[in-house]
């Protein structure tokens, strides 16, 4: 191995370069990454830069002034590499000539594979023959010939584009797709591939001719051009085709406008803007339509009255310091459903939240103010159930204390919360005459201030019993000028402006752990109890309650010291849970966990016995001073089965008011999990029958890439499979294939009322093509 000197490494100088120009031809997505043009045409060396060269060969004549080196050849130069059979320079006509199994492995990676370079040593021009690019982004060149001229163009006849992911590990795989084309130009000044009399295939068959196609190369990250169309069909708009334009405004800013053709509803024109700061980015949405054929939708409906019609929405999120954050969701839109009718992407929800935060998040505390206002996206045209919405501003924080207080803990949690609503939101359940009222929530404006202190401390007695007494206070000032619910509401409204509530709660909580060790497993048993003393709730009932309305009595809220979801409803009176909690590893890598116990309610007023606007309590298994049992299961097994059981049995006669259960197996080729939910009829509560499904969802992988997926959900009370899927995959991360079939139907009709086929391909570097809807709900 020897180094030489600068005036005759040209040689291999350009040698080593010649591979700079055949970078992989990859189209590339719009992204948010800052443009980057790097002259691949016109590579620099760097000045110290030193030549290794080992050949079993060396041959120099100094009379034809000519330098064969043979037999092995290796090169290192700038970051080089090569190899090949033979390497040959004449002095005299500036020609180099590499021959036999060439493999070049530039700076970045790639690799570069040829049978013979032919090329001048400033590679201003030369011929290439069997081409061959591997890049680093596992994308794959082939070429017969490849011609370099003036130094700016890399022409190549018959050439093979395509990407392999797969390769990486399986040098035998073959992608599914390919792109031919009888020439291929890469331009080092535009930094564009065009690509001439180009045919797409799929499967080894040509399906898509195309006399030019230019894109990007792989310098660069981000390219104005039309992106690959998207297709759908929907019963009332028809037909449809999306032609989305994509403009690379600078470094920071992008667009992407989308023209949709439908056959019934006309020209749908759509828009995104976004743009990228130091600290954040920005998203402007618009979209509008005027309607060729209003009769296609149902009469008296929005979309029928309406002509005219469009929406702008912005998103925004901005990092104010890595402590705060700052951002905005906002719709606005020309009435309550057209992102729905037209499948909007991110607007096409039934319930969208408009809202503006701050959030501030610290080693021990917790800041988040949001306002919120939900826009309802039906097809009424009096807006009804969106007028009934509640316009919200939620102020949160939480502060831990960082040093012990009196040796123990010390959190507090403060809420405010304001809420205007234009409209009552009630209604009735049951037959007639026996009606059950639930009210939402009420008109008109409701101010609520909490404030909440807990403090606890953990005491390790002898014996190992685990003691934590706890002292809590918690205080509310709240101002409403909300409607009466009228005679309608059996409960006790308090019908006051202004109210000041309290409740202070001293409780201990008592665990003694027992561990059970064997040569081959380990088990935790925990008895745990629990008793909490307090006066009782003011105003029990009597308020509004706008975020304690959901509630579900189950293991996982058994030991919670208030168990109402929000800050409306306080639990009251003296109460004490009792439980065992049980953890187990065993030697063979199965993991097993359990939870069963039951609260007693012991005195004063029950909270959850206490009707309120929503009936939050009732037939929750609390309302009775000794509570339903509660308890859970679960296993796992090293095979990739999981399944767990969660349950509540009347404390009467053990009837069971609700159960989940769920079976679950991951494998290599199959997947599948069967879900079960039981919930009793529970009529105070707005539920007047009882809810008993059964789900199901499995996948199969039949073959490489290749996988079959399906999914069930069955109505065990009315009989009726109410939605149900079925589809094939084909994912090697070059390509993937989906084929979707969904249905739903009315759990009340055996007929299906709705069902669509979806279909999706996908090609990584060019592109995808989408026709309806593939998104598939069963397994993760």
């Amino acid at each position: 191995m020897a180094a030489g000197n600068r005036k005759h490494i040209r040689l291999l100088a350009a040698i080593l370069l010649s591979g700079v120009a055949l970078q992989a031809l990859t189209p590339i997505a719009p992204a948010w990454a800052q443009e980057t043009n790097i002259d691949s045409f016109n590579p620099t060396m760097p000045e110290d830069a030193k030549m290794l060269l080992s050949a079993n060969e060396l041959v120099y004549n100094r009379d034809a002034e000519r330098v064969i080196v043979r037999g092995a050849v290796q090169i290192n130069y700038g970051g080089y590499q090569m190899v090949a059979q033979q390497v040959e320079y004449s002095q005299k006509t500036g020609r180099i000539i590499a021959t036999g199994e060439i493999e070049l492995i530039e700076p970045g990676g790639n690799r570069v594979y040829a049978d013979q370079m032919d090329v001048t040593d400033d590679f201003g021009n030369g011929f290439i023959e069997q081409l061959r690019v591997e890049t680093t982004d596992l994308t794959k060149l082939a070429a017969v010939t490849g011609e370099r001229r003036n130094g700016e163009e890399m022409i190549l006849n018959n050439a093979v584009y395509t990407a392999c992911t797969p390769c990486a590990t399986n040098p035998d795989h073959k992608s599914l797709w390919h792109v031919k084309a009888q020439r291929i130009v890469q331009n080092g000044k535009t930094h564009t591939i065009r690509m001439e009399n180009a045919k797409f295939e799929l499967f080894g068959q040509p399906i898509l001719y195309l006399p030019v196609l230019e894109v990007p190369d792989q310098t660069v990250k981000r390219k104005s051009g039309f992106l690959f169309p998207k297709f759908g069909y929907t019963q009332k708009l028809g037909a449809g085709v999306s032609v989305p334009y994509y403009w690379a405004i600078s470094p920071y800013m992008d667009a992407t406008v989308t023209a949709t053709g439908l056959t019934r509803q006309g020209f749908l024109l759509q828009g995104e803007f976004r743009q990228r700061f130091a600290n954040g980015e920005h998203i402007l949405s618009m979209a509008g339509i005027s309607q060729l054929n209003r009769s296609s939708f149902t009469g008296g409906t929005v979309d029928a009255q309406e002509t005219n019609r469009g929406m702008i929405g912005s998103q925004g999120r901005f990092e104010i310091n890595p402590r705060w954050t700052f951002g905005w969701d906002v719709l606005v839109q020309s009435d309550n459903n057209f992102a729905r009718t037209y499948e909007l992407s991110t607007f096409d929800g039934t319930t969208l939240t408009n809202q503006a935060y701050l959030t501030g998040l610290g080693k021990r505390n917790f800041f988040d103010a949001r306002a919120f206002y939900f826009d309802i996206q039906d097809a009424d045209p009096n807006s009804i159930a969106e007028n009934k919405q509640a316009v919200a501003q939620v102020l949160d924080y939480s502060y831990t204390h960082p040093e012990p207080v009196f040796g123990g803990e010390l959190t507090a949690d403060i809420n405010l919360t304001n809420i205007n609503r234009n409209r009552e939101d009630s209604y009735s359940v049951g037959p007639i005459g026996d009606e059950v009222y639930r009210f939402r929530g009420l008109e008109g404006t409701y101010h609520r201030l909490s404030a909440d202190l807990e403090w606890k401390r953990n005491f390790i007695v002898p014996g190992g019993l685990s003691l934590t007494p706890i002292l809590a206070a918690r205080g509310d000032l709240i101002g409403s000028s909300m409607a009466n619910p009228g005679p309608d509401y059996t409960g006790n409204f308090d019908s006051d402006d202004a109210a000041t509530r309290r409740m202070l709660t001293a409780g201990i909580d008592a665990r003694y752990p027992i561990l059970l060790t064997t040569d081959y497993s380990s088990h935790i048993i925990e008895p745990i109890a629990q008793i909490f003393a307090r006066p009782d709730e003011e105003y029990a009932g009597g308020l509004p309650n706008e975020d304690a309305q959901s509630f579900v009595f189950d293991a996982t809220s058994l030991f919670d010291r208030d168990k109402f979801s929000g800050f409306d409803r306080i639990e009251g009176g003296t109460r004490a849970n009792l439980g065992v909690r049980y953890t187990g590893a065993l030697g063979n890598g199965y993991a097993l966990r359990a939870i069963a116990g039951q609260s007693f309610h012991l005195g004063g007023l029950n909270s959850f016995a206490t009707d309120d606007l929503v009936k939050a309590g009732s037939d929750s298994g609390l309302e009775t001073n000794r509570s339903d049992y509660v308890a859970m299961v679960g296993i796992d097994a090293p095979s990739g089965i999981t399944a767990s059981f969660s349950s509540r049995f009347d404390e009467r006669n053990l009837d069971m008011r609700r159960a989940d259960a769920s079976l679950g197996y991951q494998g290599i080729l199959w997947q599948t999990a069967v879900t079960y939910t039981s919930i009793q009829a529970q009529p105070l509560y707005g539920s007047t029958r009882d809810q008993d499904e059964l789900q199901t969802a499995a996948a199969y992988k039949f073959a490489d890439y290749w996988s079959v997926f399906g999914s069930v959900t069955y109505d065990l009370n009315s009989n009726v499979i109410t939605r149900n899927g079925i589809g094939i995959t084909y994912d090697d991360r070059d390509t993937i294939f989906s084929l979707v079939y969904k249905e739903e139907r009315d759990s009340d009709q055996s007929i299906a009322n709705d069902w669509s086929i979806g279909a999706r391909i996908s090609f990584r570097t060019l592109g995808d093509i989408d026709v309806g809807d593939t998104k598939f709900d069963g397994l993760n």
